[in-house]
């Protein structure tokens, strides 16, 4: 079975490969079908409607909400291994996740009043920080966070069908980087611009689970809340160590992460538009807590047992609804919630790396936009990275779990102390009031951080804590390389004047043809001291082209050289050098390259790629003017 997974795989990545590395005209027609046609830049500006905080509600909680999926799973399976005394702790970590879930709400609400306009973490400590490393590390763990919620929520949503349909089981990674695929396809359409759309399946999730929840209380009205599994409540198993709690509530906080997007996004919100905000967070924190709590509850009351092969979701609605429909059904719709999820995130991601990128501490192809005006680059840097973790982790959430919410808890600190400054350099209305709860929040959200790298440090989250520093050294060489590159190109403009200067226009010859006709037509329209040059590795081709270009009327004076190892590059170098350090040389040295271009792609392999050699070489070592003349061949 392991066989048929690994060929699935190498096909997705085949198909892949292919549409990437087909002819550039082929490529532009496999494009515009998948991708549709370019968007000019004016249809960015395009007016959209605001959204209505209820319809706000379910576009921006995916992330979230669908984390209740697996969060109280997450925390219970650190406990699997005291056995079944154990299962009754699954409550109170819920009520505490919970409780901090509401503490991070309140806090958030403190930054929706504060940046109206939108204030994510990067945000928040750029406008409060007055060094960048503040920011650096809030962009550097979101960045990680956006990775990783790919990674899980797309996991989870494949552990979910797994679980109705074990058949599938073997292929789980094969899946869930096929998903992958096509988000990244999605999300290079454009598709992801239409909103509203996944609205209701996230919706329909909320009102899956809390039918689920009602479903659990009219079962145990029927049957008793305590019933023949229901393990017995205040048991402390053998093996129980505090360490073990915390490292089972680090693992259920992993439900929290998210919360972020809604005071990222308050501008699309109707008027006013931070009221608005303040409602889709209550309301979002209320169903949350209640799904939460219910959940656990009843996964409590069932006994639920952690099962690799059948997540605790797929148990409890299979022991109230059997296989029947109802729970094809809720399958089905956490299937397309984690999905959701996981896209939502092909938004954050390439729109912060952009942010971060346009300040010089990222590469700027980050800030180009695509034919569709997403920002592409950043959408195949996240979807390449998720894939390359799926494939290590095998598509195994309870695995990549403890590389989660490190970054975003980090990145939760910032945020809340960054608010804190900004209270206290704005003072205004109520400011010690709103200083006093994003004080609370800096301090819980600081210590959960340290829960979990402590907690998790040995079951993987040593490589965020590598990765992160890793990303911040590289933001930090990024800027600095961009700067001396300013500084280096800076003129001053009423001292530094462009002139003509002496140009020698080298032409690379192979012998008497078309393709060398077409170049010396070329270079003797420009107005330069011209050579050809033909490099022969015996006497007897060096001679023939000498006669040759005799018969043909020396169109320029030619420069025959020896190549002793049948090298090209070596000897036109040493010819250039030795220009170079002439007295008198010339201050411009023009290397003219003829080069045919075959008609069909697969012609390519049949001919040698000097040209490509020695334009790739030169432009590399020396200070070279290179230019390539096409010849298209017809046949």
């Amino acid at each position: 079975m392991i066989h048929h997974s690994l060929a699935i795989e190498a096909v997705i990545i085949a198909i892949v490969i292919v549409t990437m590395w087909s002819s550039v005209s082929n490529f532009i027609s496999i494009k515009r079908i998948i991708i549709g046609r370019p968007m000019r830049l004016k249809e960015l500006h395009a007016q959209h409607n605001k959204l209505f905080w209820i319809l706000a509600l379910p576009i921006l909680s995916a992330d979230l909400y669908s984390s209740v999926s697996y969060g109280p799973e997450s925390g219970i399976t650190e406990l699997a291994g005291l056995g079944p005394d154990a299962r009754w702790i699954i409550l109170p970590i819920t009520v505490s996740t919970v409780i901090l879930l509401a503490i991070l709400i309140v806090s958030y609400i403190m930054g929706v009043l504060a940046y109206p306009n939108g204030g994510g973490a990067y945000a928040i400590a750029k406008d409060n920080f007055k060094r960048p490393l503040p920011s650096l590390v809030a962009s550097a763990s979101l960045l990680v966070d956006y990775i990783l919620t790919v990674a899980v929520s797309v996991s989870a949503a494949v552990q979910a069908v797994a679980s109705a349909y074990p058949a599938i089981g073997p292929y789980k990674t094969a899946l869930a980087v096929l998903c992958v695929v096509v988000l990244l396809l999605v999300n290079l359409r454009g598709v992801a611009e239409s909103a509203t759309i996944f609205a209701w399946p996230t919706f329909f999730f909320m009102g899956c689970m809390l039918w689920l929840i009602a479903a659990g209380f009219l079962d145990e009205f029927r049957h008793g809340f305590v019933q023949p599994q229901t393990p017995s409540f205040g048991t402390v198993p053998e093996g129980l160590t505090l360490l073990l709690v915390l490292k089972a509530f680090s693992s259920a906080c992993s439900a929290l992460t998210g919360i972020e997007t809604i005071s990222n996004a308050v501008p699309i919100f109707r008027d006013p538009k931070q009221k608005s905000a303040v409602k889709t967070y209550l309301a979002l924190g209320a169903i949350t807590a209640v799904t939460l709590l219910g959940f656990a509850y009843h996964l409590y009351v069932k006994g639920i047992a952690v099962n690799p092969a059948n997540t605790m979701l797929s148990q409890l609605a299979q022991s109230y609804f059997g296989k029947g429909p109802l729970y094809q059904i809720i399958i089905w719709s956490t299937f397309i919630v984690l999905i959701l999820a996981a896209n939502s995130t092909f938004t954050g991601f390439p729109q912060l790396s952009a942010l971060v990128a346009s300040d010089g501490f990222l590469p700027r192809a980050l800030t180009n936009r695509g034919d569709r005006l997403g920002y592409s680059n950043g959408i195949i840097l996240l979807a390449g990275v998720a894939i390359i973790l799926i494939e290590i982790f095998h598509a195994q959430t309870n695995a990549l779990i403890p590389l989660y919410a490190i970054g975003v808890f980090l990145s939760f600190t910032i945020a809340q102390f960054g608010l804190c400054m900004r209270w206290m350099k704005v003072k205004g209305r109520l400011w010690k009031t709103k200083l006093a709860i994003n004080g609370v929040g800096t301090v819980v959200t600081a210590i959960v951080a340290m829960i979990f790298a402590v907690t998790k440090f040995v079951d993987g989250a040593w490589i965020v804590l590598i990765v992160l520093p890793v990303i911040i050294l590289f933001s930090v060489a990024v800027r600095r390389h961009y700067n001396q590159v300013a500084e280096e190109l800076r003129i001053d403009p009423s001292r530094m004047k462009p002139q003509a200067h002496r140009v020698r226009t080298i032409v690379l010859v192979s012998g008497v043809h078309r393709v060398v006709y077409h170049t010396i037509s070329f270079a003797k329209s420009l107005n330069t001291d011209v050579t050809a040059l033909f490099v022969g590795f015996d006497e007897e081709s060096i001679e023939r082209m000498k006669k040759k270009w005799e018969e043909w009327g020396n169109p320029f004076p030619l420069v025959t050289l020896r190549g002793e190892f049948r090298s090209l590059l070596s000897p036109i170098s040493q010819y250039i050098g030795q220009l170079e350090d002439k007295e008198g040389h010339p201050d411009h040295i023009h290397l003219i390259l003829p080069q045919f271009i075959p008609r069909r792609w697969w012609h390519h392999i049949l001919h040698n790629q000097s040209a490509l050699l020695l334009r790739s070489w030169f432009f590399r070592n020396k200070d070279v003017v290179i230019t390539t003349v096409p010849y298209h061949l017809r046949k």
